[in-house]
């Protein structure tokens, strides 16, 4: 499945139908007056939310929506029919934006929530509607009025608890491979993840945590370089950050300088998340070297938690996933628009 999170769709709500101008022609009826019926009104255009996606790819390559028009109004006072209403339905955690005025219109982050962008225009007056004391035989109506219509930009960003970062190669897709079901595409050479990969890891007491394994940062990412940029803005709604770290690196300050300086770089308050950093692969390390103190060294340089961890031989996974439930049960949804 290709995995696409922003698109721009062009959309156009129905317009109202034309009021009716007739007039009673029955029999034994004499002055039968004004029966012209009011049009219908336009369907709208309504986004919502379902959990049965996960990708804007339905938006890849088609971009214009209509909804139905509303019907004439018809004879002997007959209300025209009203546009059917067009439903786009879209992943949770999908933000909407009008193109052309750059207004955030919402953000849709449960199942079967949803949101108007263009209201369908009401349906005209037939001229039964005009009828007075004054005016016994009105020979007018009224036209129907237009659909709003707009472009908007569609932009997913993943609804996970736990956002997985670190430069390419950093053992991200391994560690979500080992902590929950998800199979995502595993390889020794940089940028093997494209795109951001869930998993949903179980907590001891049964319930489930979303975890997202971003496609590796480089230095540069927020301003656009690599993979990195497109995909952070998987990480704004994120409760906590784990950092992975090849401790195989020869200088894992510096690897962990430049991820942060990415996280400022972007902004939207993503450096002010808690972490938790893992050194990994720790069956591939100089076993001569004091890894305790030097977790010690690189706790005090961060203040964020630190643990010495193998995702591949499964080493240390069940602590650092203990002070990630511990940090979650602290931490709020950041479920507002960001």
């Amino acid at each position: 499945m290709q995995f696409i999170d922003q698109v721009e769709v062009q959309v156009k709500a129905g317009d109202g139908g034309d009021g009716l101008v007739a007039f009673r022609r029955e029999k034994y009826v004499p002055a039968g007056g004004p029966s012209g019926g009011n049009g219908g009104k336009g369907g709208s255009v309504i986004v919502q939310a379902t959990e049965r996606l996960q990708t804007l790819l339905d938006f890849r390559y088609k971009h214009l929506f209509r909804a139905d028009n509303g019907k004439r109004g018809g004879p002997n006072n007959r209300t025209g029919a009203n546009g059917t209403d067009l439903i786009l339905e879209v992943p949770c955690g999908t933000v909407i934006t009008n193109v052309e005025t750059g207004e955030w219109v919402g953000d849709l982050v449960e199942n079967e929530q949803i949101l108007v962008i263009a209201q369908g225009g009401k349906g005209g007056l037939g001229n039964q509607h005009f009828l007075s004391n004054r005016n016994r035989a009105p020979d007018y109506a009224l036209p129907g009025l237009e659909g709003e219509e707009g472009r908007f930009r569609f932009e997913l960003k993943l609804l996970a608890d736990v956002g997985i970062i670190g430069l390419p190669n950093a053992g991200k897709s391994t560690f979500i491979s080992v902590v929950s079901a998800a199979q995502p595409k595993i390889a020794d050479y940089p940028f093997t993840t494209l795109v951001p990969n869930l998993g949903v890891v179980r907590k001891p007491t049964g319930d489930g945590t979303v975890f997202a394994d971003i496609p590796g940062l480089i230095e540069g990412a927020a301003e656009g370089i690599g993979l990195g940029h497109d995909f952070l803005r998987h990480i704004e709604r994120t409760r906590v950050l784990l950092h992975l770290i090849d401790s195989t690196e020869p200088d894992i300050f510096a690897v962990y300088n430049t991820i942060q300086q990415e996280l400022v770089a972007y902004g939207r308050g993503l450096v002010d998340r808690p972490q938790v950093i893992g050194l990994n692969k720790m069956d591939a390390v100089d076993r001569s070297q004091d890894w305790q103190a030097i977790a010690a060294s690189l706790e005090e340089y961060t203040g964020f938690p630190v643990f010495l961890l193998s995702a591949a031989t499964q080493t240390g996974i069940q602590e650092i996933l203990q002070t990630i439930w511990q940090i979650l049960e602290q931490q709020p949804h950041p479920l507002v628009e960001v």
